[in-house]
């Protein structure tokens, strides 16, 4: 018996969420507070809010409708944030504790497409896809000013920051831009030196000069005396942000002087900064060799010295403003997940790819990102290498590349290589030394490629450029697509998958054919190999699982249970069973020796592609189609401990309830039988109460000391009770006393009372009906008794005439018991039928 319970000790029985990476950025606006200590984005119907130096999700704000927020600002004080959605409504929060402080309509005939604060932080100024400009007194709820004349879609407000001219900013899709005078309701000029869109506005401190950029590749530079440009810079990309710094020196940015310079962001990708006088850039932010970093939006925070810019696929990147020093990496939306595995030695980290050329690593703990460049294409595959500092990856851009992670966490690329004609879709490291790592192509080919000695040489410069390594073997493997391989525990065999819907073994390292496993009526998703046995698995998109002995290429066991492809496997719990994840979004957990499917979990809303187990296997990591990265913890130990623990807590609490009823400390007692749901001791207990010759008042004094939910308990026992007549009493009794001592809105607020009450009513009926026939039984016995004419018998001594009474009413009270179990009877087969 100690054996088989070892033996079931060692199984996994479930898992549960610890943590979840989700989407918190899906494009528009972010901003930072003043302090540098708040990110706000937009993320569909909520505004987020994160924390800049952990990186965690602090809140998240969704209006009422629950529609999509077209735009939001943060007042320059930092207390108040305002909302737009597609409802056409607004929404002034307190950001601080997530609370709405007032609703209103913005009474545009479109959705707001920007918003903007004054210096002051009491007006708000809103511009509309219908072309009208709105300013509203955020102090005294009311609207202001209403302004018309421009063309398209107001994209772009902003106030002037000097609060005593008065002077609001627009520009819509015509590309001019507006000055309104606020005090004069009227427009004061139009600026028309841009022949696109103008993407953005900036003002220097003291409010005399205004930088404008746009789509059309200038920079303009204007004087707000006399509205007059002084100067158009060409800065030959696509700008989305220009932002003037402050006027001091910034060596490391090459601004020698106090002169106006200012710094754009756009289509190529890189920060730039520009010298006003002379139109010259005078420095530019390194190249990253990677796309989708065109950058779409740019802020400065001028207290906090912090810089945030975004890129096209959803990254946020937060620098030094004075230099440039890149401080903070978020990544806002992953879109696909791919892959997903555990990094380090002690799995403190993961590294996702996801539809992207780009690598994301997190920091398990702090929540830190750091985004790794280097594939030009989507990567599709992951492998880490048994120490955890070394991981691989391959890509659609034909090439593979190898990254080591430094003690500090910091992950560089040390080598990369290419040969393969097709996306590489499948990727596996060495299992027992870091010397080789074999990859699967769309090109039906399998190449292995040996780690050189100078890669694994400690003494190897971080900051030196990727090596070159050289496939050692290739190996065309199967007629169509490679989309898995997997290395052996002793690094001597090879296990590759296919669409062809077969899986084969090869002996290392020359790659030669040893067996065809076949029996997959689709194509084979992913291969594993046990790490105790000599068994192979292999899951397929007919739905199932199935394991094969490396001897005799033999099936021996299929799992079914995934009502789609099954994606990924993988063994847990020492070989002895699988955990698999499926595009059904679902992971499931199997026991191999009985074929059954113990836990089935549901976490993701779309396909499961990755999926690791840690090293010690005590966590999980999944990712999805639906942009999650789900970590999961083996809580089967925990779940045994608290069972265990509720067990003897249950022994504990039934002595002492013994105790009690045998000490007839009814009070206590009926609240430990409630607490321990047992509707019959309850019962028993109510029944001994009812014994007393004060039982009405006792009942009532047990009944109201009792908590709400014990209370709510009881009505459900009773609703048990009434349907049985010979325990209709009791439950009758606790009714009445509920009845009359409870507020009629105290027992609405019961849990399940509206349920109980329909259940309630009918029995109670019935038992009313039955007792009112019983009565009038008795009542006609007794007028009988006492009109009956009988002829003249000898005198009956007293005591013999209280017996005939006594029959009599023993008589009555038998035939309303004979009718109330009569009455019971058809009630349940009335339910029955």
């Amino acid at each position: 018996m100690a054996e088989t319970a070892a033996a079931v000790g060692r199984f996994k029985a479930n898992y549960a969420v610890e943590r979840k990476i989700e989407p918190f950025y899906k494009g528009g606006k972010a901003q930072l507070d003043q302090t540098g200590q708040f990110l706000f984005c937009v993320c569909g119907t909520k505004v987020n809010i994160l924390d800049v130096a952990s990186g965690s999700l602090l809140r998240s704000l969704e209006q009422e409708d629950q529609e999509d927020i077209t735009t939001f600002d943060l007042s320059p004080d930092d207390e108040v944030l305002v909302t737009a959605s597609r409802a056409l409504l607004l929404a002034q929060w307190n950001w601080r504790n997530g609370s709405v402080t007032r609703l209103w309509k913005a009474i545009h005939t479109a959705p707001v497409a920007a918003l903007a604060f004054d210096p002051t932080s009491t007006l708000l100024a809103t511009g509309g896809c219908d072309g009208g400009i709105r300013v509203w007194d955020i102090v005294r709820h009311y609207g202001t000013h209403h302004l018309r004349g421009s063309t398209g879609v107001v994209h772009l407000v902003a106030f002037h920051p000097d609060p005593a001219r008065l002077l609001l900013f627009s520009s819509a899709t015509d590309g001019a831009i507006r000055v309104w005078s606020l005090q004069d309701r009227s427009c004061l000029n139009v600026l028309t030196t841009h022949y696109s869109a103008v993407t953005s506005l900036s003002f220097s401190a003291d409010g005399s000069t205004m930088l404008s950029s746009g789509r059309d590749k200038i920079c303009m530079v204007w004087d707000l005396q006399s509205f007059q440009a002084t100067r158009t810079v060409t800065v030959f990309e696509s700008v989305e942000a220009a932002v003037l710094l402050p006027e001091e020196p910034a060596p490391a940015l090459g601004v020698k002087n106090s002169g106006l310079h200012f710094l754009t962001a756009g289509d190529q990708g890189v920060l730039r900064v520009w010298e006003a006088a002379s139109g010259q850039c005078v420095y530019t932010q390194p190249q990253l060799p990677c796309p989708g970093q065109e950058l779409t939006h740019c802020t400065l925070a001028r207290t906090a010295d912090l810089l945030l810019s975004v890129t096209a696929d959803h990254n946020l990147l937060l620098y030094e403003a004075h230099s440039l020093q890149l401080q903070k990496q978020f990544a806002g939306y992953s879109e696909e997940v791919l892959d997903v595995r555990f990094l380090g030695p002690e799995d403190s980290y993961i590294v996702v790819a996801s539809n992207s050329p780009c690598l994301k690593v997190f920091e398990l703990q702090t929540s830190t990102c750091q985004i790794l460049h280097g594939h030009t294409d989507i990567v599709l595959a992951l492998d880490v290498f048994r120490k955890g500092w070394l991981f691989a990856s391959c890509a659609k851009d034909q090439s593979i590349r190898i990254w080591r992670m430094s003690r500090a966490g910091q992950v560089t690329c040390v080598a990369q290589g290419s040969g393969h004609t097709h996306s590489v879709g499948t990727i596996c490291c060495s299992r027992l030394k870091e010397s080789f790592l074999v990859t699967g192509s769309q090109d039906c080919t399998v190449k292995l490629w040996p780690l050189p000695e100078t890669l694994l040489s400690k003494n190897k410069a971080v900051d030196t450029e990727p090596i070159v390594v050289q496939a050692q073997t290739t190996q065309r493997c199967h007629d169509k697509d490679i989309n898995s391989v997997a290395v052996s525990p002793n690094d001597k065999l090879l296990a590759t998958g296919s669409q062809d819907r077969t899986a084969k073994l090869w002996a290392l390292p020359q790659c030669q054919l040893l067996g065809v496993f076949s029996g997959h009526r689709r194509g084979l998703w992913n291969v594993q190999f046990s790490p105790m046995d000599q068994v192979l698995a292999t899951a397929s998109a007919d739905g199932t699982i199935k394991l094969w002995s490396l001897q005799d290429f033999s099936c021996l066991k299929t799992f079914e249970g995934h009502d789609a492809s099954v994606l990924k496997v993988a063994f847990v719990s020492r070989g002895s069973q699988l955990l698999s994840s499926g595009s059904d979004g679902l992971l499931k957990l199997w026991t191999i020796k009985s074929n059954e499917c113990v836990r089935t979990l549901d976490a993701h809303e779309d396909k499961v592609w990755g999926l690791h187990c840690s090293r010690l296997d005590d966590y999980a990591l999944t990712g999805g189609s639906d942009s999650r990265v789900i970590l999961w913890k083996d809580v089967t130990e925990a779940e045994l401990a608290e069972e265990q623990a509720k067990r003897e807590e249950q022994v504990v609490k039934q002595q002492e309830l013994n105790n009690l009823l045998h000490e007839k400390r009814y009070l206590r007692a009926l609240g430990l039988a409630i607490s321990l749901d047992h509707p019959h001791t309850v019962l028993t207990i109510i029944q001994a109460i009812r014994r007393d010759p004060e039982a009405s008042e006792k009942l009532e004094d047990t009944v109201l000391r009792l908590r709400r939910d014990q209370k709510e308990a009881l009505l459900r026992f009773c609703v048990t009770w009434n349907t049985n007549s010979r325990h209709c009493h009791e439950a009758q009794a606790v009714l009445g006393v509920l009845l009359r001592h409870e507020a009629p809105e105290e027992l609405l607020a019961y849990e399940g009372v509206r349920a109980a009450v329909e259940a309630l009513l009918p029995y109670t009926e019935r038992h009313f009906q039955r007792l009112s026939r019983t009565l009038q039984a008795a009542t006609f016995l007794d007028f009988l008794w006492h009109n009956m004419k009988l002829s003249p018998l000898p005198a009956i001594p007293p005591n013999l005439v209280r017996h005939i009474k006594l029959h009599f009413f023993m008589l009555v009270h038998n035939v309303g018991i004979s009718s109330l179990s009569q009455g019971h009877g058809q009630a349940e087969s009335h339910s029955r039928g």
